[in-house]
Order: structure tokens, then C-alpha cells, then sequence
């Protein structure tokens, strides 16, 4: 009797008979919170953008975007894998904007390419909205050669290549690189940097000045 009496409380224990809620593997996301997806895994994505943004990427963690995120950090894993997976999606997400740029240099004259894409790549920094997830792109990529390995395949894969493929003309790629450097410096001394007076110039000036030398690595012979 007694026996039977313990058997019975062993077996609602460990709830062999379905009566005990089924438990789930160490480190994996529960159905609850992979149902919210993907919300949850927008939500992932805002947090390691801040998190790397404020940290830069040797300092963020999966663990501190998971807290920043309200999460596990299984979840972060269960959606993106490593933390190098993480940023690189983040990023992908935030570069988004930009991945526009060659449609610029697609359409309208070609006599005018360079003020065009000018144009665009500085008023995607102008706007505070794409500026600060741009910020938290190139604060990593500097600091950090894992980062900056994801960024470059980034941009060379889906903007470089698109923008050479727009032109037509031989070193097409290298023509693309040179003016993506010269964007990128005026971007990294009036935004990322400061200097002045560049950095409270009207952006009209800028592009006047600017524009000519990019449409002359583009087009130039």
C-alpha cells in the first residue's frame, strides 16, 4: 500500500503521466518566446545596434544584448548564432538606407552621376534617424578587425559591386572605391570626427565642392 502510494507520487513528480508540465533543453528559447518572434527578434536587433553603438564591438556581449533586449541570451543564439552573426545583421538592417546609392548612380545623366551620389550619401548622414546607426557601424569597424571584416563584406557585395556594375567603364570597381573613399572621409571628419569647420558646413557647400571629385573618379578617363 504504501508502495503504491509512493509510486504514484513519484510518477506526478516527475510527470511521466502528462499531468507535470514538459521541460525543456538547458540554453533553448521556450515556444512561448519563440513565438513572439519577430518582434522579439526586431527587438534583438534595436538592442545590439545600441549596444554596440555605446560599447563598440570588443566590449558588447551576447549576454549584455540579451539583458538591453529583455531576453535570454539562448534566444539571441537561437536567432543569429555567434555574436559576430549578431552584428553583422545589425548592421545589415542599419546600412539598409545606403543600399539605395546605386539606383543614384543609375538614374539621370551621367555627366551628373557624382552630385548625385553625393547628395545621397550625406543626407543619409544628415538625418539623425540613419546617422546613428551608421555611428555605431563605423565606431566598430574602426576599433575592431572582426567587425570591420563583416563591413567590408557588406559593402563590397551589396553596394561597391552594384555601383561599379551602373558604370561601364574599365577599373570600374576600383573608379566605385575611390569614391566611396572620398564619401566616406568627408563623412568620417564632419560626423564621426568633428573637425571644423567642415563639421557645421552647409551641406550645399559641401556637396558643390565635393561632387565634382567623385563624379571625376566615376567618369573621368
Amino acid at each position: 500500500m504504501t508502495g503504491a502510494t509512493g509510486a504514484t507520487g513519484v510518477t506526478g513528480a516527475t510527470g511521466t503521466t502528462g499531468a507535470g508540465p514538459a521541460r525543456r533543453g538547458r540554453g533553448r528559447p521556450s515556444r512561448r518566446e519563440t513565438a513572439a518572434a519577430p518582434a522579439t527578434r526586431d527587438r534583438i536587433l534595436e538592442a545590439a545596434r545600441e549596444e554596440f553603438s555605446e560599447r563598440g564591438y570588443e566590449k558588447t556581449s551576447v549576454r549584455g544584448i540579451a539583458k538591453a533586449a529583455g531576453v535570454d541570451s539562448a534566444l539571441v543564439h537561437h536567432y543569429f548564432g555567434t555574436k559576430e552573426q549578431v552584428f553583422e545583421a545589425a548592421i545589415e538592417v542599419a546600412f539598409a538606407p545606403a543600399l539605395n546609392a546605386p539606383d543614384a548612380v543609375a538614374e539621370g545623366p551621367r555627366d551628373a552621376v557624382g552630385e548625385r551620389l553625393t547628395r545621397f550619401v550625406l543626407g543619409i548622414w544628415e538625418n539623425p534617424a540613419t546617422r546613428a546607426p551608421l555611428l555605431a557601424i563605423v565606431r566598430s569597424a574602426v576599433n575592431n578587425e572582426t567587425a570591420a571584416a563583416v563591413f567590408r563584406r557588406l559593402v563590397a557585395a551589396q553596394l561597391l559591386r552594384r555601383i561599379s556594375g551602373q558604370l561601364g567603364l574599365p577599373d570600374a570597381e576600383l573608379r566605385a572605391e575611390l569614391a566611396a573613399a572620398q564619401l566616406v572621409g568627408v563623412a568620417m571628419l564632419r560626423y564621426v570626427i568633428k573637425v571644423e569647420p567642415l563639421a557645421s558646413a552647409d551641406l550645399e557647400q559641401l556637396v558643390a565642392r565635393v561632387a565634382p571629385v567623385v563624379q571625376g573618379h566615376l567618369t573621368n578617363p
